[in-house]
């Protein structure tokens, strides 16, 4: 591949360039191969970036290198390139975002040696309303992925409590993700007490295994359910975005089949899908994430969580198990939610709390 390239992507012209610099030392993988990899991948990625104001984070001399994360758009950009003004309060002005809608923007963003796309969990003209609650399970070493795998799925069984489907991606790091889709009127004002009230639930089941803290002293072989991502000021990495890590891993949807058999078989191999891998899964499986964008589920209103009380949810986790005993029926089959019921140990929970 040459290392400087003109192209025409939908009626926009572009000009690549340095699309032989190797921007991953380990792998080999170049930057005319991160570009490649956003062109393939677009047609999935492009619909979670849409509308969202995005965050950069790029790498002009390599993963190796020390990065720079980029909130206002460059001056130097397109005129077709999208932007939306965000308030920020620290810089007590306007910053303007990228808006990643279409194939010839995220192409231009790759360009730019932007690996990582991080998001926000909002629209841009409604920034105060999170489309989807997020938790970002993060292991401490030696903990690793399999240990967020049952995390993971201690978080499902809660949220089948309450009727709420939850969807699985691997970070493309270390950890796992689980997003819970809204796509109804909310706030973070909402969602991040009941994120905080949720990761103490575990840490008050499992303090074996959880914490809800971010002090890296505590979280040695211990999985820190990350709730301070429901929040408008953060982002998380986005579904389909490449990962800065040695090879070009990536941060791709699986099922919850997968991360039972990863947690089963304790092989944390298993959820490590490098840009190739999940292109062929798409292809195969299609977008696992699709729910993230149409699926509309609201948030249980219980008393006691904007105080981000664990005990809210477990009282609110009764009234549910009572509510679906009654006949009500849960997401996915009756068979599999009975067994989840049976499972579940959060129970414990209030005797403690």
């Amino acid at each position: 591949m040459a290392a400087d390239q003109i192209v025409e992507i939908e009626g926009r012209q572009l000009k690549l360039t340095n699309l032989d610099k190797v921007l991953y030392p380990a792998a080999g993988f170049t930057k005319g191969q991160i570009i490649d990899y956003y062109a393939r991948i677009a047609p999935v990625l492009v619909p979670h970036l849409k509308n969202k104001p995005l965050t950069l984070k790029r790498y002009p001399n390599g993963v190796d290198s020390m990065p720079f994360f980029e909130k206002n758009a460059t001056k130097h950009r397109p005129d077709w390139v999208k932007t939306v003004p965000i308030w920020s309060e620290g810089n007590q002005r306007d910053v303007n975002y990228i808006l990643c809608n279409d194939l010839p923007t995220l192409v231009w963003v790759a360009n730019l040696a932007a690996i990582e796309l991080h998001p926000s969990l909002s629209f841009g003209q409604d920034i105060m309303c999170p489309r989807s609650l997020v938790f970002d399970l993060d292991p401490g070493p030696p903990a690793n992925i399999v240990q967020c795998c049952q995390v993971g799925v201690w978080l499902r069984e809660i949220f089948e409590h309450f009727n709420l489907q939850s969807f699985p991606k691997t970070s493309g790091s270390k950890g796992l993700q689980i997003y819970v889709p809204l796509n109804t009127k909310t706030s973070y004002d909402e969602t991040k007490p009941l994120a905080h009230a949720l990761a103490r639930l575990l840490e008050n089941e499992h303090r074996d295994v959880v914490v809800s803290d971010m002090k890296k002293a505590i979280r040695t072989n211990k999985v820190f359910v990350d709730w301070s991502q429901n929040d408008e000021h953060k982002t998380t990495i986005s579904v389909y975005a490449l990962r800065a890590r040695e090879r070009p891993t990536v941060s791709t949807p699986v099922t919850w089949d997968e991360v039972e058999q990863t947690l089963k078989k304790k092989n944390a191999s298993l959820l490590v899908f490098e840009s190739k891998q999940t292109l062929e899964r798409v292809e195969k499986m299609g977008d696992l994430f699709a729910p993230l964008l149409s699926l509309k589920q609201k948030l249980p209103k219980l008393p006691g969580i904007a105080e981000e009380r664990a005990e809210a949810i477990a009282g609110g986790l009764q009234i549910a198990a009572q509510a679906g005993s009654n006949g009500q029926k849960r997401p996915g089959t009756a068979k599999k939610k009975a067994a989840v019921a049976k499972r579940s140990s959060l129970k414990k929970v209030r005797k403690r709390i």
